[in-house]
């Protein structure tokens, strides 16, 4: 039988550029996880600056990334529990990178670190959300998803608005991953005048159902962690852990920091594959889907 996990997601308020603030409140649900015998706790995307990239200091904040990363390592290892520490945005200065180049180099980026304190896996956010993120962050572009072994089994993680793209699923499913990570700063206010003069819960409509669905056409278990705020500012929360057959086995609500710890049966994913068989047909010689991904524009008449 495949084991429980037992996994804590956290919605925080990351309170604007408040940084040793949103740290303290971060390890302070991280020790509740723990005391609750959680095995993984996951924060939000931005958790410990908010997303205010045009704010004088914002950058200069950035530049502490290590720091915060240490002491989440020496967290993980002082209670023994993984830790995905939702992203911390890193600035690497032109001069540091040892190359000739005209801008520095600014990444959101997220962390697995294991209850040993060491990082079994990072991954920069590759989709960035419109211009208010491409006109500051830097893509991983062309870079593969990779998935992480890790104590809780293989591990893949996207950041927010990575969850739009079900190439990035597959290609984490190929490899084998069971969990997919997802911290994310996601709110109503994501979408424009069109979509919210016809609901002005769009945004928590796109989640819900995404979620569901890619856990479905993936055979995978979701950990989606995104931030929450005082109500009337757009926070859009519905952090939740999600399964197919059930959907959400635990889901937070629309504003409120919380924390819900969620026994996850990795049962599931197996009874799910073996009713759904999508990772079967994906490792099949032969797959219908194969030219798309792999580079080749050719037909798939000429593939065979």
């Amino acid at each position: 039988m495949a084991p429980l996990i037992k996994a804590a997601v956290i919605q925080l308020y990351p309170k604007p550029l408040q940084v040793e603030s949103n740290f303290i409140k971060a390890v302070q649900f991280i020790r509740s996880a723990a005391l609750q015998g959680a095995q993984l706790a996951v924060l939000p995307e931005y958790h410990l600056t908010n997303w205010l990239p045009k704010e004088p200091g914002f950058f200069e904040l950035c530049d502490q990334w290590e720091v915060y990363l240490e002491k989440y390592k020496e967290l993980a290892k002082e209670l023994g529990i993984c830790i995905v520490p939702g992203t911390i945005v890193e600035r690497h200065k032109r001069e540091e990178l040892g190359v000739e180049k005209e801008e520095d180099r600014v990444v959101n980026v997220a962390y697995f670190i294991d209850g040993e304190g060491v990082v079994r896996g990072k991954y920069e956010k590759k989709n960035l959300w419109g211009p208010i993120e491409r006109d500051h962050l830097t893509s991983s572009t062309h870079d593969l998803h990779q998935v992480f072994d890790t104590p809780i089994g293989k591990v893949g993680m996207l950041i927010c608005w990575d969850l739009a793209f079900p190439e990035a699923f597959r290609e984490l499913i190929a490899q084998g991953a069971k969990l997919i990570i997802i911290p994310t700063f996601w709110t109503l206010k994501d979408c424009n005048e069109a979509g919210l003069a016809l609901n002005p819960s769009a945004e928590a409509l796109f989640l819900d159902s995404m979620l569901t669905a890619r856990t479905f056409e993936n055979t995978c278990g979701i950990i989606f962690a995104n931030a929450g705020g005082p109500p009337g500012r757009g926070y859009c929360g519905l952090s939740q852990v999600v399964v197919p057959f059930i959907g959400p086995l635990a889901r937070l609500g629309s504003c409120a920091e919380g924390m819900c710890v969620v026994d996850v049966d990795m049962q599931i994913l197996e009874d799910a594959e073996a009713n759904y068989q999508v990772r079967a047909d994906i490792a099949r010689d032969g797959w219908h889907y194969d030219y798309r991904h792999s580079g080749d524009k050719g037909t798939a008449k000429e593939k065979l």
